[in-house]
């Protein structure tokens, strides 16, 4: 499935749930939430986006701690976790979804290379589903795209609709 088809999939499964979904982007900076509301309709479901690069953004908009990015970084689940989390806290939705990584060119080191990226699913009531996934190095575009269709999937697989894995 294209990006497309899944931000398509995720809509219509939000829909039939009746619930509003948010992203907090830190990587892909708004890629994600782009590939939601590129779809005519998304207005149904699509609450907000999020888009906070820098750490002040991750702090004052989605309520992550100092203290957090201070011990983790903000390539980390820890972070992420309270990217998604605070994603519904702030906004009117039951699901969220939230990324942050490294998509290079640079940036990288031997603990956080470049391709590392951490995912963070909210679903109300629910706890926050954090996962890690280490793309290969071929590029920040490829990189940011591969996100954008991981974030996605995970959104789906959260609401037991990704049948393409």
């Amino acid at each position: 499935m294209s990006n497309a088809e899944l931000a398509n999939a995720l809509l219509q499964a939000c829909q039939q749930r009746g619930i509003m979904l948010a992203t907090a982007e830190s990587c892909t900076g708004g890629m994600i939430i782009a590939a939601l509301t590129d779809i005519a309709g998304s207005s149904a479901v699509v609450d907000r986006g999020f888009i906070t690069y820098s750490n002040e953004a991750k702090m004052e908009m989605l309520g992550v701690s100092a203290a957090t990015l201070g011990a983790h970084g903000a390539v980390s689940g820890e972070t992420v976790e309270e990217m998604a989390a605070g994603a519904l806290t702030h906004s009117r939705a039951s699901l969220s979804l939230a990324v942050t990584g490294i998509a290079g060119p640079s940036g990288g080191s031997a603990e956080k290379p470049v391709g590392l990226v951490w995912f963070g699913v909210a679903l109300a009531r629910q706890p926050v589903v954090v996962e890690r996934q280490l793309f290969a190095h071929k590029g920040r575009e490829f990189i940011r795209h591969e996100t954008v269709r991981h974030a996605l999937h995970l959104g789906l697989r959260a609401l037991g609709e990704d049948r393409a894995g």
